[in-house]
């Protein structure tokens, strides 16, 4: 009896996708693609943007799947796949300039009091929302990041720990004070 593509794990799916198995790759597809476009939104791309950089990630993902050997998760593979191209495309249109920041923009919320992480993550300057999905969003730790904007390690450690700061201060609920997260250190 023949195991259904739902039923059947990335790592297995991965590997029949690498002998040529188109199907089994949608599978991959279908599981993982919305997470790829919501990394690629948290990063400052535009919607369609997204989309389309999604879908060169996935197709670099189907030509490269024999690299993938299960060393952590297919998600977390493509991930980086796609935030490396979108970089790459940042940097080859010349849009990575720092934005001014705006200290009093307050994050959106729903009308049940819930944050919206997009629109706060919109309030951090380009290279801190980067930074920060980077890191958080797609899983590359710091030498990683530095080497992929080509920046020093020390200012991707200072735009991450920024972008989380203002990203605590912002996302703090109304009305509660931040007590002991306001040392200086």
């Amino acid at each position: 009896m023949t195991q259904s593509l739902v039923d059947r794990h990335d790592v297995e799916l991965a590997a029949l996708a690498a002998a040529g198995g188109r199907r089994e790759f949608g599978e991959l597809v279908r599981r993982h693609g919305s997470a790829v476009r919501g990394l690629l939104r948290r990063m400052g791309a535009q919607p369609s943007l997204a989309d389309d950089i999604a879908q060169d990630a996935f197709i670099q993902a189907f030509e490269r799947c024999a690299e993938f050997r299960g060393e952590g998760t297919f998600a977390a593979w493509v991930k980086r796949i796609a935030a490396r191209l979108y970089i790459k495309r940042v940097a080859k249109e010349a849009r990575y300039v720092a934005e001014v920041e705006n200290e009093d923009a307050a994050p959106a919320t729903d009308h049940a009091g819930l944050v919206d992480l997009d629109e706060a993550l919109k309030g951090l300057s380009e290279p801190e929302r980067l930074c920060v999905s980077l890191c958080h969003g797609a899983g590359m730790a710091h030498p990683e990041i530095a080497a992929a904007l080509n920046l020093p390690l020390g200012t991707v450690k200072s735009h991450v720990k920024r972008g989380l700061d203002k990203l605590r201060a912002r996302l703090q609920p109304t009305g509660q004070s931040l007590g002991s997260a306001q040392h200086v250190g």
